[in-house]
């Protein structure tokens, strides 16, 4: 082992380049968050971030279409212990997003960790040494040098490749025939100039709301191809002013008490995209069509078209303030009718109309119920995950899978949110996959190794509640298709209650969730016989197991950031650290004046 620290304090280095006690597989929010986590919590610094972009920052690197931006408060989407003051707009867009992730991973030191423009092929788990073996490619031209595939043994493997990953390619024919310039918005090229061109853009989500009204004014035409309208909500963004941005970095408690807010009025939305008959989903309904109204006057023909029929949250619901006014500009021209082929020169539609473009953006999304896909993982006895999820993912907390010992994933199944920020989620995920890695490394340090799992009932049981609720919920929707389902319409990606419900549920480990795969010594202290078909992988309960003699519980606890004291609470603490400042500054100054000291 490299170093002079003891195991596993010391960093990989180049004798065991292809060893180390954890391997993250992602460089974006999640990553980042475990390889802190796993440095604060576990002191551990003998890890592997593995990152197939050139770039910290996972989907914030790979989104940077025009008017890229985030949908949720640049003050609620950081981690809570890295709240940045410096946001200079109430939605914060791609590059300070970007920016603020590049900052977070020099503070902590991260980039020693990193190994970028490497991806990874499959993941394998040995059921003979309780490790993972991890096939990696790398893409980088001088790295690729050095050796272009390589694989990496590691005792315990975290997924931090996201739901927001893969580009979802239409399955529309003639595709590929196009002979003008074709991109998908996650796949933007700035290289390629706008000025002047006719343009159509297939989709009319989120992505295709921002895009359309950035590039509208470069374009000659624009075409907006629409399956489905969306609600669409006021933003209300603007700048923040050098003076505000100045008391949020001098007078914490405000950012606090700003954060908290936010953080209580967005899980208050859960109910308008959850319950299709609530308050707040009528408020919706009627804030979209007072501003589409306002905003469109007079065009009853383009109300129709774009007022959907489906509950408010079936399908994302779009925060803009500048859509509706694009897609009523003279040089828009919606387009309802279905697509039936894209020729050499535009696209043609079911009713036989031609429009001829010499660009058309892909604002088709993302492949998000095929969670890390193309990433081939085995488990133990050979068993795949494509098998363990043929039926649709599933994972227990949506951060463990059975069959899966010693692997944990971020913005698993079942973890997407469509009402608050889900850095929220992803640092009670980290919390959770800090404490498993945590009895991984405690038994390696006795001389065992063992793998740990969570059992097939449980998880079963635990996705049987969530589908149950989910079902109810306006997700379920029959009127619309979204990303949040499958095939089947089984809803795949989104959790069925609130952040806080969500950080409850995670803020304990019950050790009786899980089994491991144990060899003879941890056995033998379980006071369990090795037996089955191969020695070294029989299932003993989790609680027996960890930590040397066992527990059944490890306590986390969670990040509370919702509101918990009053605002006058939060102006005397304001005021006592400004009286703390003033008394600092003038405690040289104050004697000499009032003549206590010469």
């Amino acid at each position: 082992m490299g170093g002079s620290q003891p195991w596993p304090q010391a960093p990989v280095g180049n004798k065991d380049h292809t060893d180390a006690a954890v391997v993250i597989i992602g460089a974006g929010i999640s990553g980042m968050c475990m390889a802190i986590d796993l440095i604060k919590r576990n002191q551990c610094h003998n890890f592997i971030i593995v990152e197939k972009s050139s770039s910290v920052g996972g989907t914030w690197h790979d989104n940077k279409y025009p008017g890229c931006c985030c949908d949720v408060w640049s003050m609620l989407y950081s981690y809570s212990f890295e709240q940045n003051p410096d946001w200079t707009r109430e939605y914060p867009g791609q590059e300070e997003i970007l920016g603020y992730l590049r900052n977070v991973a020099c503070k902590y030191n991260l980039y020693k960790y990193i190994r970028f423009n490497t991806s990874v092929d499959a993941a394998t788990w040995d059921d003979s040494k309780n490790r993972w073996k991890i096939d990696v490619k790398v893409t980088g031209g001088k790295d690729a040098e050095f050796n272009p595939a390589y694989s990496i043994e590691c005792d315990f493997l975290v997924s931090a490749v996201g739901q927001l990953n893969q580009p979802r390619y239409p399955d529309i024919e003639g595709l590929n025939d196009f002979k003008g310039k074709i991109m998908h918005s996650a796949r933007w090229d700035w290289s390629y100039g706008l000025e002047g061109r006719s343009m159509g853009i297939i989709g009319n989500g989120a992505t295709a709301a921002q895009i359309i009204p950035e590039i509208l004014p470069s374009t000659s035409s624009l075409i907006v191809y629409q399956r489905s309208p969306n609600w669409v909500i006021p933003r209300l963004d603007g700048p923040i002013s050098a003076f505000k941005r100045a008391v949020l970095r001098y007078l914490p408690p405000v950012r606090w008490r700003i954060r908290s807010t936010q953080m209580d009025f967005r899980e208050s939305f859960h109910d308008a995209v959850t319950d299709g008959k609530s308050e707040f989903a009528e408020l919706i309904r009627s804030s979209c069509t007072d501003m589409m109204k306002s905003q469109i006057p007079n065009r009853p023909e383009l109300w129709d078209k774009i007022t959907p029929d489906y509950n408010p949250g079936c399908k994302r619901v779009i925060i803009s303030d500048d859509f509706y006014p694009a897609l009523a500009n003279p040089k828009t021209q919606l387009e309802t009718n279905k697509i039936r082929r894209i020729t050499e020169t535009g696209i043609e539609l079911e009713n036989g109309t031609h429009h001829s473009h010499d660009t058309i953006v892909l604002a088709t999304g993302f492949r998000t119920v095929e969670f890390l896909h193309p990433i081939k993982i085995t488990g133990t006895q050979n068993c795949s995950l494509d098998s363990i999820w043929c039926s649709g993912a599933t994972a227990l907390y949506g951060t463990t899978v059975p069959s899966l010992p010693n692997f944990g994933l971020f913005y698993g199944p079942n973890t997407n949110l469509g009402h608050n920020s889900i850095i929220l989620m992803i640092e009670a995920q980290s919390r959770y996959l800090n404490t498993l890695v945590s009895a991984v490394l405690d038994a390696r340090n006795r001389g065992e190794r063992i793998g740990i799992m969570p059992k097939q009932e449980r998880t079963e049981e635990f996705n049987e509640g969530i589908q149950e609720v989910l079902k109810k919920s306006s997700f379920a929707d029959p009127k619309c298709a979204s990303w949040y389902k499958n095939d089947e319409g089984r809803i795949t990606n989104n959790w069925s209650g609130t952040v806080v419900q969500y950080q409850e549920v995670l803020s304990r480990v019950d050790w009786e969730d899980f089994e491991t795969t144990v060899g003879e010594g941890a056995a033998g202290a379980a006071g369990e016989d090795v037996t089955g078909e191969q020695q070294g992988t029989r299932r003993v309960s989790a609680s027996k197991v960890v930590f040397g003699s066992g527990k059944r519980e490890t306590k986390i606890g969670r990040v509370r950031e919702e509101t918990l004291v009053s605002n006058t609470t939060v102006v005397l603490g304001t005021l006592s650290v400004i009286a703390a400042g003033a008394a600092w500054v003038y405690r040289e100054k104050l004697p000499k004046r009032l003549r206590l000291r010469a």
